[in-house]
């Protein structure tokens, strides 16, 4: 399953001094035999079909073919050798313009001379091979092309009496050479620079694609772009998590994943100072914030939408909050324990007095009982203030629980000798698939949830079987891929109505409670932007569930 588009980019990379390593450097050799091969050929057609035009061959006909012949004989040794790679590339670059030098001196010749124009093809030769050696290099091939050329001059000028305005030709011709292979190294050098700035340019955005495909993966914040049909473009990892983990194969339409969202985008298309509406993609999954923005100004351009995590930004506020109440609770305590205290004390020594008759010591107890709550709740409001941020870590859920429940049972004084298997006690019982889950919690604050919750089901179990007992059973949630852990307890259950309030705080359905156990638990749930939930079990009792972050997503 394609989860969300991702880029790698492998950009070349540059040497020490930035040349262009990337470029096969035999590839002009290539270019240059291809030329080479293209023109013997096209004389040695000529030649064979007696097609020639004046002047060449004019005056040799046999040197003109058999010189073609062997051009392009040479020609195809010299493609073999640029295959092979061997000899070294300047040792066959040296061989090619001498090969070229001599070939067309004898095609010149065979013609009647240089006023036949063939030594102009030279220039091709020396300034195609200027490009790829070094500047000596580059002047030598000048000078060898023109050497060519005087001393074929000076050959006919005294075997065939050629008139000598024929040295100036050549002369001029030289100069052409030296200049060919002078502007063509120039030329040469500045094509490697551009040439090597662009690879280096290419290297930087490569790099800053890479690294912008880096964050948008890794921010916190949800990207979503869709396009004009709605259809997902590109989805990162956060975006991912918070809709639910979907299938984005085959770009999925924004309909099937998140309908709600659709509609919101629908209305912000008609008016853009529409405001989204938070939406909760699954009951499983916390609230999240849209907020669109157009790609383009172009009407039909695709929309990026950023998705905020609610409870984040919650996590946040409640921090805020807590400090505030931490503070508050510590004048509290000051201001509400020292009266309650001495009421607490006046109440005891009032009930060990002899001249209380029954129903006045009734009212002592009840004094004595609504001070030691007053006093529960003065307790837990100040935990709550106290709480820290929470610290967050990977580990296997059935190994913790094992722990937890091995001290939780001799803290609450049970006798756990007595086992049905290795992970099953008469009170409390085990059961995870597969064993290895692991989650990203705080422990402690892990700890203090399931102290609260197993606490009330052994208690309500006990009062409503006569007997106390607990399954755990955690795994892997098939829909989302998320671990999660159901505390079970064998209770009577939690009507509708008064389901919708547990988490409420100060709500309670005992008059010795605080209220506020399950509210803090919620609340250490979310700390570690976890969900923790009631569900109805049909079979009689409750069961709380709590789903787990995907311990792969760390929490900012």
């Amino acid at each position: 399953m394609v989860t969300k588009n991702t880029f790698t980019l492998n950009p070349p990379a540059l040497n020490a001094k930035g040349s262009d390593e990337h470029i096969d450097p035999w590839k002009p050799l290539i270019y240059l035999n291809i030329y080479r091969t293209a023109l013997s050929a096209f004389f040695l057609f000529l030649a064979i079909t007696h097609s020639t035009f004046h002047p060449l061959g004019s005056l040799n006909e046999t040197l003109f073919t058999q010189t073609s012949l062997y051009y392009l004989v040479f020609a195809c040794i010299f493609w073999v050798m640029i295959q092979l790679k061997k000899p070294n590339q300047l040792v066959q670059i040296h061989s090619n313009v001498l090969t070229d030098c001599i070939a067309i001196l004898l095609l010149m010749h065979s013609s009647g001379g240089i006023q036949t124009g063939l030594g102009t093809l030279l220039i091709i030769t020396v300034a195609g091979n200027s490009m790829i050696v070094p500047f000596r290099s580059a002047l030598y091939f000048a000078a060898l092309a023109t050497i060519t050329l005087l001393a074929h001059q000076l050959f006919s000028h005294y075997t065939q009496s050629e008139p000598t305005s024929n040295y100036t030709y050549a002369g001029i011709l030289g100069l052409i050479f030296f200049a060919a292979a002078i502007i063509s190294h120039k030329l040469s050098i500045r094509l490697k620079e551009s040439e090597a700035l662009a690879v280096k340019r290419g290297v930087d955005l490569a790099n800053m694609a890479q690294l912008t495909e880096h964050i948008i993966q890794r921010m916190q914040t949800g990207i979503l772009v869709i396009d004009n049909d709605n259809d997902v473009r590109l989805i990162n990892e956060s975006a991912w998590h918070m809709l639910g983990m979907p299938s984005t194969n085959n770009l999925p339409n924004l309909s099937i994943i998140v309908p709600e969202l659709v509609q919101q985008v629908k209305q912000w298309r008609k008016n853009s100072d529409f405001t989204p509406q938070i939406i909760r993609p699954t009951p499983l999954h916390a609230n999240v914030m849209p907020r669109f923005a157009k790609i383009t100004q172009d009407s039909k351009s695709g929309i990026l939408i950023f998705l905020e995590d609610t409870s984040v930004m919650a996590q946040q506020a409640q921090h805020l909050q807590l400090a505030a109440l931490g503070r508050l609770t510590a004048s509290i305590a000051h201001e509400i324990r020292n009266p309650l205290g001495a009421i607490s004390h006046a109440g005891q020594l009032l009930e060990e007095s002899d001249n209380l008759d029954k129903h006045d010591k009734r009212l002592t107890r009840i004094i004595a009982d609504q001070s030691a709550r007053m006093n529960t709740i003065i307790e837990n409001i100040m935990q709550l203030g106290r709480r820290d941020h929470s610290q967050p870590e990977v580990f296997k859920l059935k190994t913790f629980l094992q722990k937890f429940i091995n001290s939780f049972m001799v803290n609450q004084h049970i006798d756990n000798r007595v086992q049905t298997s290795n992970d099953r006690h008469e009170e409390i019982s085990i059961d995870i698939h597969p064993d290895d889950v692991e989650i990203r919690f705080d422990i402690s604050h892990l700890e203090q949830i399931l102290t609260n919750l197993c606490e009330n089901g052994l208690r309500h179990s006990q009062s409503y079987t006569g007997k106390p007992k607990i399954e755990l059973r955690g795994g892997i949630t098939p829909e989302f891929n998320r671990p999660f852990l159901d505390i079970i307890d064998h209770g009577s259950g939690i009507d509708s109505e008064t389901a919708q309030h547990i988490f409420e705080p100060f709500f309670t359905t005992e008059p010795t409670g605080s209220g506020l156990g399950l509210y803090i638990s919620r609340e250490l749930a979310e700390c570690n932007q976890a969900r923790m939930n009631y569900i109805p079990v049909a079979t009689g009792g409750s069961c709380f569930r709590i789903t787990f972050q995907d311990p792969r997503r760390s929490i900012s």
